[in-house]
């Protein structure tokens, strides 16, 4: 039996799924989730694999993080599904509406593109690897210790929001840092090349940030034939974060149309 990905699920009425980026979580996206289901989405908060209460595994690549989601679907019996990706959930995201169209209504992607992405968390890493559990005995001896990697405070407490209490005592990290220190290629990885889907897309991107770029239209477009881009102001690459009023009123007004 395969397993089955942990969520947090709120309201009722149209199935939405929501997926993280790269090292977060389903409470991550809350206080988001929350106001979707406030207006008629059952909102389902997904753990990917590897990531928040969601089980670990050796394998980590899009075709996988794909089939989790069909199960996913499958066993909540969902029918068709709006979805929501930010970064590296969005590629997420994006592979499942090319593999799964028929499960597909639509696709929002949050602040990334189809494109290959070179390795770029490498200081993240190296911080993360550096906390010793045995030493570390509260939140703040853990952003201490990360700041000597880290000094942007908002990704310090992004990160440590995955602390936990794993014996009495004994702080742990929920993601499997293992695993996912090596697949830092495959989190770069774009889409499958003749992947497409033909249905309604929305990109959202962050005004301040550089992983959507004005040369990314073309392969955009070729994948996703229907696709829109907005912009979200005063955002970088967390877009949800920095702006959520913004990122709420355009992500709402798609499904909505």
């Amino acid at each position: 039996m395969s397993e089955i990905l942990h969520s947090r699920i709120i309201g009722s009425g149209t199935p939405l799924i929501i997926l993280h980026g790269f090292l977060g979580m389903s409470d991550n996206w809350k206080t988001l989730g929350a106001k979707y289901a406030e207006n008629g989405y059952e909102t389902h908060l997904i753990d990917q694999r590897n990531h928040g209460k969601s089980f670990h595994s050796q394998n980590f690549n899009y075709d996988l993080l794909s089939d989790d989601l069909k199960r996913y679907i499958k066993h909540h019996t969902l029918g068709k599904i709006c979805i929501i990706g930010h970064s590296m959930g969005g590629k997420t995201a994006m592979q499942f509406a090319c593999d799964h169209t028929e499960l597909t209504e639509k696709l929002i992607v949050a602040d990334i593109s189809p494109k290959y992405y070179p390795p770029h968390h490498h200081d993240i890493i190296n911080g993360l690897r550096a906390l010793d559990f045995e030493k570390i005995k509260s939140r703040g001896d853990a952003d201490a210790e990360l700041s000597k990697f880290l000094s942007d405070f908002g990704t310090r407490q992004f990160l440590l929001k995955n602390l936990f209490w794993a014996e009495k005592g004994k702080l742990a990290l929920r993601f499997n840092l293992p695993v996912l220190s090596t697949k830092m290629e495959e989190i770069g990885e774009n889409i499958s090349a003749t992947a497409q889907f033909g249905g309604p897309t929305l990109f959202l991107k962050g005004d301040a940030s550089e992983y959507v770029a004005e040369t990314d239209l073309p392969e955009i477009k070729r994948h996703f034939p229907l696709a829109k881009i907005d912009t979200i102001e005063n955002a970088g690459h967390w877009v949800h974060a920095a702006n959520p009023t913004q990122f709420f009123e355009k992500s709402l007004a798609f499904m909505n149309s």
